[in-house]
């Protein structure tokens, strides 16, 4: 988009011509890419190019493939001479650009570490595409008619977005050699017309699992031409081939000496499959499957999951499980079944919700961290923005959730959040789409990510009377959305509180000896040290857990036995039958929690690398499906019901709901001062509803309003 230096044009002009390499690629070109050139001939102007693997050059060509590298703007120029000589079977020759893939490590070049010894190189970049403009026609080649003598002249552009009018009309191209004024000539006249060509403008960020600690993500823009544009999207993980490019820096209207960096792309290549940039050895893949086949392979991933906290082995699992996922489904009429799983956790300050989903972003492949409070809608899913990156014009960002795709999104203090913000995750927690329509701009953006997120009551603490919906600042249908809601408690007990205060004192000992150690002369040793430290030293190493997520993830796609099928068929119709009696109208658990129960089905398989889900899968999943249900669910007479996650009220309180404001609307009927209470208690006794059940629920009608007191002993509804 932006000419080269004067000196590299001259270079290029000077090598253009260089017959030994022109003929080096036409060999090249007709020994390896022959059909390929046929096929995008006969495809054009659907297709425009031919896309040639490096280590192909390399193969043929050392010193032709080392050249494409260190000058790429001639030997791409050599090349596309190259090709005009090679036989096609179309008339008149359409001309073709020739893109390189596949660059060798040594050209690939993270963001942050482009320098000046790489202008004017071929580098691939990779990166998450954060930013990108309309695409636009821009003005290559320029022809334009004196006012004067009305000859055309022809000014090739050499800047971006600076049109470049001639100094005047030029004799050696038939003008009159005298200063005139100038008209652009846009459409054919007498032949003659400018030539324009579709551009767009990309900006690139560095993927979050390259970033260590507090660093910021740097950023690089870049410009691609004819048909790579309208490639790319924002959240979209790629790699740019292309030659980096600098332009002098104005400030204020003044040049710089600073110069601003590009790239000018000449290939895209996009990452389809997830977890692909982590990359495992074959002795690494063996050591996997050596490992999935211990016995103890669940309790040890378990216990690396932030060792440093105490206790919450049945969370933890469930953290493990979430790494790992289900399986995404696509079927045949293009219904997309998700496999990530949404996991909440709910409790008291001082449980360890925020570092032990902070442990979690940085363990996941593709984690990413970000705070409820400090987070807004747009901030999370994509946001519309204008500013001088679009040239004035209306461009779209990405989100968290949407950089987070194919990872993990952690969210603390998601509770804090606004109303409004909270419903923008419906969609992409659900159908894990991120459908925009701002500015004019209409896009959808992938968001195939599994959120964990922490919250905490209303109160401060949680109370073990009221439900979770009445605790936490939270629309029902987002908390239905989770696949699984633990809740973290903080109650006292003198046993565990024994084990903890032993466990979190020796880490606090155990820490200060080593940095005593590190630091002065001291009598600890580091065998005392590895004494107090060893149950905080996780049995598998992080590196490791993370390399066996991704081949896992990569690798294995479990299917549902007959056995983990028909258990899981009778654990849904046995609970669902449990509230179908006549005295019980409560909702152990929907289609919904079911599927939640097939996810956490394949996780524990893949754990195992197993090809199947069998049924100690299934009971792993039903173990830890009650465990949280028990607590957050519980209906009368212990039954679960799922209703009381959704709204804080179960189905047989909803029913009960019912008949008390019924009977109390038919005895205050034709009377002023309302229903007398022992007259409400004794009828609604008689309709099966306990005394003090009637007593609860009336209470709870003043509170929201729906029912008064006009005098002691009298109740009456509002008539809302």
């Amino acid at each position: 988009m932006t000419p080269p230096p004067p000196e590299v044009e001259a270079a290029s002009s000077a090598h253009l011509g260089d017959e030994p390499q022109v003929r080096s690629w036409e060999r090249f070109l007709k020994k390896f890419y022959r059909a390929q050139i046929n096929e995008a001939v006969l495809g054009w102007p659907q297709k425009r190019s031919l896309v040639i693997d490096w280590y192909d050059l390399d193969k043929h060509d050392r010193n032709l493939a080392e050249a494409l590298l260190a000058h790429p703007l001639q030997a791409l120029a050599q090349a596309e001479e190259a090709l005009k000589s090679v036989d096609v079977p179309a008339e008149p020759r359409p001309k073709l650009h020739v893109r390189v893939e596949h660059l060798p490590a040594t050209s690939t070049i993270d963001v942050r570490d482009l320098r000046a010894e790489h202008l004017g190189k071929l580098v691939a970049v990779k990166g998450l595409v954060k930013k990108t403009t309309e695409v636009r026609p821009k003005l290559q080649d320029a022809v334009f008619q004196c006012g004067r003598c009305g000859a055309f002249i022809k000014e090739p552009q050499e800047e971006h977005l600076v049109l470049k009018e001639p100094l005047e009309c030029y004799e050696d191209q038939g003008g009159c050699g005298r200063d005139s004024t100038f008209k652009l000539i846009v459409t054919e006249t007498r032949g003659q017309a400018s030539k324009f060509v579709d551009t767009q403008k990309i900006e690139v960020q560095e993927a979050p699992e390259n970033m260590r600690g507090g660093e910021q993500p740097q950023r690089l823009n870049l410009f691609c031409e004819d048909d790579l544009c309208g490639m790319l999207r924002p959240g979209e993980r790629v790699t740019i081939n292309g030659v980096l490019r600098c332009n002098v820096k104005k400030d204020h209207g003044v040049k710089s000496t600073l110069f601003e960096i590009f790239v000018d792309a000449n290939s895209v290549e996009k990452h389809e499959q997830e977890f692909e940039e982590i990359e495992t050895t074959e002795e690494e893949e063996e050591a996997i499957r050596r490992f999935a086949k211990e016995p103890e392979v669940y309790v040890q991933l378990r216990n690396s999951i932030a060792p440093t906290l105490y206790g919450l082995e049945m969370e933890k699992l469930t953290l493990l499980l979430q790494l790992f996922g289900g399986v995404e489904k696509k079927l045949p009429d293009k219904t997309r079944l998700r496999g990530d799983i949404h996991v909440l956790l709910v409790g008291d300050p001082g449980v360890a919700k925020s570092q032990l989903i902070r442990y979690m972003s940085g363990l996941a492949p593709r984690g990413i961290y970000t705070s409820g409070k400090s987070s807004s809608g747009a901030g999370l899913t994509a946001a519309a923005v204008k500013d001088d990156f679009g040239d004035g014009r209306w461009t779209l960002e990405a989100g968290a959730m949407v950089l987070a795709d194919r990872g993990l999104l952690c969210v603390d203090e998601i509770d804090k959040m606004d109303k409004n913000d909270q419903s923008s995750m419906h969609e992409g927690m659900e159908q894990q789409s991120i459908s925009v329509a701002k500015a004019g701009i209409t896009a959808t953006l992938q968001s195939r990510c599994s959120v964990l997120g922490a919250a905490n009551p209303k109160m401060g603490r949680f109370d073990e009377f009221a439900s979770i919906a009445e605790q936490i600042n939270f629309p029902p249908a987002l908390l239905s959305r989770f696949d699984v809601i633990f809740i973290l408690r903080d109650q006292p007990d003198a046993g565990r509180d024994a084990l903890l205060a032993k466990f979190i004192l020796n880490v606090h000992r155990g820490g200060a000896m080593l940095e005593q150690i590190r630091h002065e002369d001291t009598t600890y040793t580091e065998e005392e040290v590895h004494g107090l430290l060893a149950r905080t030293a996780p049995p598998v190493p992080k590196d490791f857990l993370r390399k066996f997520v991704a081949y896992a993830k990569r690798t294995c796609h479990p299917v549902l036995s007959e056995e983990a099928r028909d258990r899981l068929a009778a654990y849904y119709v046995d609970l669902r039958r449990q509230g179908s009696g006549e005295d019980s109208k409560a909702i152990p658990l929907t289609a919904r929690q079911l599927e939640a129960l097939v996810r956490l089905s394949e996780a524990s398989a893949r754990v195992r690398l197993s090809p199947e889900v069998t049924g100690e899968d299934t009971d792993r999943a039903v173990q830890i499906f009650e465990y949280y249900m028990r607590k957050i669910g519980g209906g009368e007479g212990g039954i679960m019901d799922i209703d009381m996650v959704a709204s804080g009220v179960s189905s047989s309180q909803r029913n009960n709901v019912g008949i008390v404001k019924t009977v109390i609307r038919s005895l205050e009927a034709g009377t002023d001062h309302g229903a007398e209470y022992s007259e409400i208690v004794a009828e609604c006794e008689r309709k099966g509803v306990a005394p003090d059940k009637v007593q609860a629920i009336v209470e709870r009608l003043k509170q929201q309003g729906e029912a008064y007191s006009p005098r002691e002993n009298f109740v009456k509804l509002t008539g809302r």
